[in-house]
């Protein structure tokens, strides 16, 4: 069976893709939308992944025209696929300008073209996207504004929206509420990339598709989990807005906290198709019901030296953390006592995100060698290049009977991408294509944020209210010195000094 015949890697079956579909990018003129929505609609359509009758409208407070608004995305685009692809992609692009995000006006002239065009399609049935690459604080007003005068007279209207969903469990709710009164959980779509990568979604075959992961996924055969994010650059004029959340807010209560979910959770009765989506998060939310609050001792904090130096933040004495860890437990009969470890950090030597299962000790394994005998890990990395290894021991090649530890590997670029042209989607390309099938399942539900929320918020406001001082550390390293005695203490991990991994090629550390 081909590809476009196997119902699993295309879409043409389904009844939407028939179907008019008309996609509104609210806040075009924006960094997200330019660098990520726009980018990610071109892939789309690229790959044949969008209806045929298709119309872009990019919504926004600049006074533009239909080619100012291509001009902008051009450069955008023009470096992700053929310039002709490019071309015939921002034909279908247009703009309407609004004095605000809620402006009732914009709104209904907008709604007046759509209808215009929509009748004029040979298909009865008219769906409409509506992307939020707008800040929280506008959500109400223009919900509010779609709801009254642009939702869809004959199809479907769904809406992505962007984080941050608050920056505590009061501010949270108070946005729920906004979009709440306005559309159900059936209509909203609260993205979040980090369950659209492809080894987060490769979790639920990895976990539920092999025989052997199930046995030892437990805490008999599992000593820690730890949840990893690091990249190399600090704020970089962007102080002003990271200085209000941090680190822990900004990744670690999001992206790892998802992530974990499904690391974590147990099998739901389906896993896809119809009605999967709902299942599957019923079981992530299981998992963080079984989590209790974070309390300060299972948190350490860094902030990395120079960094209230960037102009944007006018506190310069600021406390909040550029780097963390936090250790948490899911107190159920399969994670009982297994700690859980986040770990983020901006300014560190390395751009990394991964998740590492270490294994407990091979029962007597010492005795039985005569020598120490690494643990076995499970290192998935979700970038920058999507790898899954696993850390096993064998004999010293040659006369020596010694274990030493070597790897087996899963490198997807050269694995499954190697062919010229082979590409893996990106996170939003895949998120977006999931929102026009209606499958939810790598999106946020409200109770999971509230959960969530409940778990962080008490220890933020403590380190906020107690001005809690971080550690510092040097741009490039590895984070605070700190921080590894406090890593050991609070998970029980046994680093094998000997090993180490760097970009597919094993070396002995210095």
């Amino acid at each position: 069976m081909s590809d476009e015949e196997n119902p699993v890697t295309h879409v043409s079956h389904e009844e939407w893709t028939k179907e008019r579909l008309a996609v509104m990018v609210v806040g075009a003129s924006g960094d997200l939308a330019k660098k990520k929505t726009y980018p990610s609609l071109l892939s789309l359509y690229a790959g044949s992944l969008l209806p045929k009758d298709l119309v872009i409208y990019g919504f926004a407070r600049s006074n533009m025209t239909d080619e100012d608004l291509r001009a902008r995305l051009r450069p955008f685009l023009i470096e992700k696929q053929e310039e002709s692809v490019v071309e015939r992609f921002l034909k279908r692009c247009f703009y309407q300008a609004g004095s605000g995000y809620g402006d009732v006006k914009g709104w209904k002239a907008l709604d007046v073209k759509l209808q215009k065009t929509e009748k004029a399609s040979k298909s009865t049935t008219w769906n409409r996207l509506f992307y939020f690459a707008i800040p929280p604080n506008v959500f109400a007003e223009t919900g509010e504004a779609i709801k009254l005068n642009c939702m869809a007279p004959n199809g479907w209207s769904r809406m992505i929206v962007e984080k941050p969903f608050g920056r505590d469990l009061d501010s949270c709710k108070h946005i729920l509420h906004q979009l709440g009164q306005h559309f159900d959980e059936t209509n909203l779509f609260r993205i979040d990339h980090y369950l659209g990568k492809e080894m987060t979604q490769n979790l639920m075959v990895m976990r539920f598709g092999n025989i052997w992961m199930e046995q030892m996924w437990n805490r008999d055969h599992v000593q820690c989990v730890m949840l990893t994010f690091k990249e190399p650059f600090g704020t970089d004029g962007r102080g002003g807005y990271f200085d209000q959340y941090g680190i822990i807010r900004d990744i670690i209560q999001n992206h790892l906290l998802q992530v974990m979910c499904l690391l974590c959770m147990e099998c739901p009765n389906k896993l896809d198709g119809e009605g999967a989506g709902e299942k599957i998060r019923d079981e992530k939310v299981r998992v963080i019901e079984a989590m209790e609050e974070v309390t300060i001792d299972n948190v350490f904090l860094g902030q990395y030296a120079g960094y209230a130096d960037d102009p944007t933040i006018t506190n310069k004495e600021t406390n909040c953390p550029t780097f963390a860890m936090v250790r948490c437990f899911i107190n159920n009969p399969r994670w009982a006592g297994v700690p859980i470890i986040f770990k983020a950090g901006k300014a560190l030597n390395e751009r990394k995100a991964e998740m590492r299962i270490q294994f407990k000790d091979a029962p007597a394994a010492e005795h039985l060698f005569g020598t120490t005998v690494p643990r076995n890990e499970m290192v998935i990395k979700l970038q920058p290049e999507e790898t899954i290894y696993m850390k096993s021991n064998i004999k010293t090649p040659g006369f020596s009977s010694a274990p030493i530890q070597s790897e087996l590997e899963v490198k997807y670029d050269t694995r499954y991408f190697s062919k010229k042209g082979a590409t893996n989607p990106d996170a939003y390309s895949r998120l977006i294509l999931d929102v026009l099938r209606g499958r939810s399942a790598a999106f946020v539900r409200s109770d999971e944020l509230i959960r969530s929320w409940e778990i962080f918020t008490p220890v933020l406001h403590q380190i906020e209210s107690e001005n809690i001082q971080p550690h510092i550390y040097r741009t490039g390293s590895r984070g605070p010195k700190e921080a590894d005695k406090w890593f050991k203490e609070k998970s029980g991990y046994v680093r094998n000094d000997s090993y180490a991994y760097i970009d597919g090629v094993v070396s002995k550390k210095a």
